[in-house]
């Protein structure tokens, strides 16, 4: 499990002050982000060089409490499957007393860069995934 610790800022809010709901997305996503950086995958070096891509096929969320600007927060990220050329994260955010307030998960699937035709996953992203 690989976790991540930021805060709701205000820019993530909505009218109503609390989290907008495709910010729960981006969230999440930064997380992954951090874990790829953390395991020596620099993002801009990998979309500028790498011959394959990883991207988001399908994205779901669940909202189970209202999180407000300020709010600190932890996000955990789990493998839940991994295939031949796809993986399937899981995501939990989670206050700072630790009440889960919100839940989905995100599809990647292995694609060439220069064709986007679905590939085999390299194996240096299938351990950097085990790792997780």
């Amino acid at each position: 499990m690989f976790r991540y610790k930021t805060k709701i800022r205000l820019y993530d809010t909505d009218a109503a002050g609390i989290l907008f709901f495709a910010n729960q997305f981006r969230l999440v996503e930064e997380a992954y982000e951090e874990f790829l950086e953390e395991n020596g995958i620099q993002i801009k070096d990998f979309l500028d060089k790498s011959n394959f891509i990883v991207p988001i096929v399908h994205a779901d969320s669940d909202f189970l409490h209202p999180l407000r600007a300020g709010d600190k927060i932890e996000i955990e990220i789990d493998l839940s499957k991994i295939g031949d050329s796809s993986f399937t994260l899981t995501h939990r955010i989670f206050n700072s007393d630790k009440t889960l307030c919100g839940k989905g998960s995100t599809v990647h699937v292995s694609v060439s860069s220069r064709t986007f035709k679905k590939i085999m996953m390299p194996d240096h992203i299938i351990d950097i995934l085990n790792s997780i």
